[in-house]
């Protein structure tokens, strides 16, 4: 049975780092990073959206246009609130390609009674693989405002509940050419 609130895929960086749009990469058997992450949540979900600024992704997805100028993921969060008429969201940034159907069951399973409920592995929290709520909204657009953008940040301030896990492979975040390639590795594993 699909999850029923809605899965939202963060492509919507700068990729800086990478030196070219990482969502746009190939992936596996997709024609992009983007691609691998939608149909893969399309199996776990009832609804999939990607948040970006571009709408170009080479295949038929529900856009969330960003709202904001900023490239920040608290300009994405803001922007998916506001556009989207959900009380919760799952939020999975496009970078990270290993996590698995476990971990959002185990995410999806621990404590509604929060603003977020966020992976963290090995002490190391993951802002961009979680349940938000929509109460976190005033002060995620309050943080942006004040062009805060850390959401780390925005987490501590919010009642927040952290699940942890043992899987480093499964938070691997795809950030550089050579992360790109040992990503590409693992996935013929």
């Amino acid at each position: 049975m699909k999850h029923k609130i809605p899965a939202v895929i963060f492509a919507g960086g700068k990729s800086s780092r990478m030196g070219k749009d990482k969502a746009l990469l190939p992936f596996g058997t997709h024609a992009s990073l983007t691609a691998y992450q939608y149909f893969r949540l399309e199996q776990i979900f009832d609804t999939v959206y990607v948040s970006s600024k571009t709408k170009d992704f080479g295949f038929d997805a529900p856009i969330i246009s960003d709202l904001y100028p900023d490239y920040s993921p608290m300009a994405g969060l803001v922007s998916v609130f506001e556009s989207l008429d959900a009380e919760r969201c799952f939020i999975l940034s496009v970078d990270a390609p290993f996590v698995t159907e476990e971990i959002i069951a185990a995410l999806m399973t621990a404590d509604t009674d929060c603003d977020a409920v966020i992976a963290r592995s090995h002490g190391k929290v993951q802002p961009l693989c979680g349940i938000y709520s929509r109460s976190i909204l005033p002060r995620a657009k309050t943080a942006l405002q004040q062009g805060l953008h850390k959401m780390g940040i925005l987490l501590a301030e919010s009642h927040t509940v952290y699940v942890d896990f043992d899987e480093e492979d499964a938070f691997i975040n795809i950030n550089r050419p050579d992360e790109y390639k040992k990503a590409l590795r693992l996935l013929e594993v």
